[in-house]
């Protein structure tokens, strides 16, 4: 398992209790770098319609699991990330750019339903 800054961010922000059981969960996990690599594919993906143009820490998101050669790309936002009408376009983009994508799901379905 894997984490970004990107991950950090957005668990740091909120109730102060479930931020602080938040961050404890992802203290050690090593880091995919957000640098210029992966901002050139977030751009791809916000240029080339993979990810609405509001929607830049999404397609950051992506790019930093691309880059950084993650195999499975975890979320509950079903809107931008793992919306099964624009996966395919940002595999495509991902590839385009010389990276493979992630598998982009819940963690509901990669256990397969069971999230014990």
């Amino acid at each position: 398992m894997v984490t970004s800054q990107l991950v950090v961010e957005e668990c740091s922000v909120g109730n102060p209790d479930v931020v602080e059981r938040r961050l404890v969960l992802l203290r050690g996990m090593p880091e995919l770098a957000v640098d210029d690599a992966v901002k050139v594919v977030a751009t791809a993906l916000l240029s080339k319609g993979g990810v609405p143009r509001k929607a830049e820490f999404d397609a950051l998101h992506i790019a930093a699991a691309a880059v950084g050669g993650a195999d499975y790309l975890l979320t509950w936002n079903c809107r931008h990330l793992n919306n099964p009408v624009t996966k395919p376009r940002v595999r495509a983009i991902c590839e385009q750019c010389g990276h493979t994508c992630p598998e982009i799901c819940t963690p509901f379905e990669l256990t397969e339903g069971d999230l014990r």
